[in-house]
């Protein structure tokens, strides 16, 4: 059973720092790209960040760019977002997901990820 958790949500007042962590199962994690993504109330699901199986390559929405880093630890199969200088506007719920590494391939696009976790608040204070 393919299993994506994710943790570390919570309510930060602007400017502050949080750090997201996804577990996942090692048929997951093994050969597969993985992104964040989020959804605020009333608006689509959109893209954050993606890091191939790699753990080199990286990919942010203009939005993050600069203030989240994506990263791996492939020791314990986790997937982390590091989340600086947050804003009100970053607050929605936020997902984890993966799909097939493949090279060249837009990582951004939500359709092609095939497993989700269930998702943790991220709520930025003004």
């Amino acid at each position: 059973q393919v299993q994506l958790v994710e943790s570390g949500g919570g309510l930060v007042q602007a400017g502050g720092s949080l750090r997201l962590s996804c577990a996942t199962s090692g048929r997951t994690f093994s050969r597969s790209a993985m992104g964040w993504f989020r959804q605020a109330p009333g608006k689509e699901r959109e893209f954050v960040a993606a890091i191939r199986w790699n753990g080199y390559d990286t990919y942010y929405a203009e939005s993050v760019r600069g203030r989240f880093t994506i990263s791996k630890n492939g020791a314990v199969n986790t997937v982390y977002l590091q989340m600086n200088s947050l804003k009100p506007e970053d607050t929605a719920v936020y997902y984890c997901a993966a799909r097939p590494d493949v090279y060249g391939a837009d990582y951004s696009r939500r359709i092609d990820y095939g497993y989700w976790g269930q998702g943790t608040q991220v709520t930025v204070s003004s």
